[in-house]
């Protein structure tokens, strides 16, 4: 029995011509971006996704020729302040294209960088006028903060590249530094992120062991990948947090929500090390610096007590009655050793002894003359 049949061309033909009678015109598209790529040749190629509360639901290849991406691509730049890339929202005005040989493709004529700058900026706007609005945002700048970290409570993924980095900086610093981490493993990218790092916090707060302060690490990733760390309600935990929370989520342009709200943030997991180290460089600094200044101090105040003992010494050998007795003095002694200062009390026939400088005389007077 012979069967009807069509073959794959004539399908694919039926089908642009449907495709192109259904959009006959240009059209406006919203979609995010989950790949982007600039040829050498000037053509700009985009997968453009869109997901919904199960995953992904759609995808499609978009392309900018040349001749539009060399005006497009700068453009939006200038707007939006970065490039076309990952995890971006666009809304792009695009031919539907079918060909028979390489299928369904959209040609991109514009992009509107409105859209893109404000759906980002939207949510981000949002969430730091609601903390601004509740207090939330210098909160943690508010509480102390210890002059040397000891017990550092770390969030991360336990296989993230960026905790491995933070820990051998950490305790390998040249110093000799030491300090005690304990990790508390948490979803650092993704829908569930938030949540998975307030549980983590939450732990943290919960632990029979007293931390100093806690550190959210994450080493780099998309910008899909780092947009949870724009989410309200994240920062507000972190905000509230009752230790100082410093974060280090590895982006290397605009900061995010979490780090405005957070005590202090770096860049990457490495550069936080840094810092941690560096706090207890400067107060080894300040103690060597308080030392110098005590010995210098104390060299001062021994040669200032040297110089008053020469003084002493030198006024104690020019009151020595010897010394004066070499000069040509005499001292009188009567019989009890009291030195004689006037003819008073004296009397013919007393015993009294005379000092000069080389010897003494047993003397005994015969006479006693006054002033008159």
């Amino acid at each position: 029995m012979e069967k009807n049949y069509i073959d794959l061309f004539e399908l694919q033909t039926r089908l642009k011509e449907g495709i192109e009678c259904v959009f006959p015109e240009k059209v406006w598209l919203r979609a995010e971006i989950s790949a982007v790529k600039a040829k050498p040749g000037g053509h700009c190629y985009i997968e453009l996704v869109q997901s919904g509360d199960s995953g992904l639901v759609a995808r499609a290849q978009a392309v900018i020729w040349s001749s539009k991406y060399r005006f497009i691509g700068p453009f939006f730049e200038s707007v939006t302040g970065m490039p076309l890339s990952e995890g971006m929202k666009i809304l792009v005005k695009v031919s539907v294209n079918f060909s028979q040989l390489y299928g369904l493709s959209l040609i991109v004529d514009d992009i509107d960088p409105d859209y893109s700058l404000g759906e980002k900026e939207r949510a981000r706007r949002l969430a730091l006028e609601r903390l601004g609005r509740e207090g939330l945002i210098d909160l943690q700048k508010e509480l102390p903060l210890p002059v040397l970290p000891y017990d550092i409570a770390v969030i991360s993924a336990s296989d993230a590249a960026g905790f491995r980095d933070f820990e051998r900086h950490l305790h390998e610093n040249e110093y000799g530094f030491v300090f005690r981490t304990e990790l508390f493993p948490a979803l650092m990218q993704g829908a569930e992120a938030p949540a998975s790092i307030s549980a983590a916090l939450g732990e943290v707060a919960a632990s029979d062991r007293k931390f100093d302060i806690v550190v959210i690490l994450r080493g780099g990733g998309s910008r899909t990948d780092l947009s949870c760390y724009d989410d309200y309600g994240l920062a507000a935990v972190i905000a509230r947090f009752p230790l100082p929370v410093f974060t280090a989520i590895g982006h290397d342009q605009d900061c995010h929500v979490c780090d405005l709200v957070a005590m202090s943030y770096r860049k990457t997991p490495t550069a936080m090390a840094d810092e941690l180290v560096s706090m207890y460089a400067d107060e080894d600094a300040r103690i060597l610096s308080y030392a110098n200044r005590l010995r210098l101090a104390f060299l001062g105040k021994i040669h200032l007590m040297e110089s008053r003992m020469d003084v002493l010494e030198t006024r104690i050998m020019a009151a020595d009655p010897r010394n004066i007795l070499k000069r040509g003095y005499l001292l009188a002694l009567d019989s009890r050793g009291i030195p004689v200062k006037s003819t008073e009390g004296r009397y013919p026939g007393e015993s009294l002894a005379l000092m000069f400088g080389d010897g003494t005389l047993d003397c005994e007077v015969k006479d006693v003359r006054r002033n008159s």
